[in-house]
């Protein structure tokens, strides 16, 4: 077994120290090395399709944050679907992003986003879906033409 050393902020050990009580765990490793399964877990899920919203918190005026996180989106922009940007206040934003693709890669550029300095509070939520190219009209003599359903 390996010994590791984190820092951690005093808040989120607090929220550790609490998932110790609750879960009845030993000791703070045994609930990280737990924490750390379950993440390997998630990413050996398979890679079935899905559509999926990103909603984080951040506070953009940490040094080029803003930046980074509009690269990130425009680097994986074939599972963007919209987004919105909302400002909570003069240094925090919040972000929705609405998302459609393989889970795997949804969760990767999840992973990429939250993990930014600066970006303090994330949720995602994945919904499997069932992806199919139809070839139909719409009526009143359109044309037909093939596009994805969800």
């Amino acid at each position: 077994m390996q010994r590791i050393t984190i820092t951690i902020d005093d808040d989120l050990l607090e929220t550790v120290d609490a998932l110790v009580a609750r879960h009845g765990y030993a000791s703070r490793s045994e609930a990280m090395r737990d924490l750390v399964r379950e993440a390997a877990k998630r990413e050996a899920a398979a890679e079935t399709p899905c559509i999926a919203t990103l909603s984080y918190v951040y506070d953009h005026a940490v040094r080029e944050l803003p930046r980074r996180l509009a690269q990130a989106q425009h680097a994986h922009h074939d599972l963007s679907v919209a987004s919105l940007h909302v400002h909570l206040d003069h240094d925090t934003c919040l972000e929705v992003a609405v998302l459609r693709g393989p889970s795997g890669a949804v969760r990767r550029f999840a992973d990429e986003v939250t993990s930014q300095r600066g970006v303090r509070h994330h949720g995602l939520h994945l919904v499997p879906a069932r992806v199919e190219e139809a070839r139909h009209d719409h009526g009143a003599g359109a044309h037909r033409h093939p596009h994805v359903h969800v």
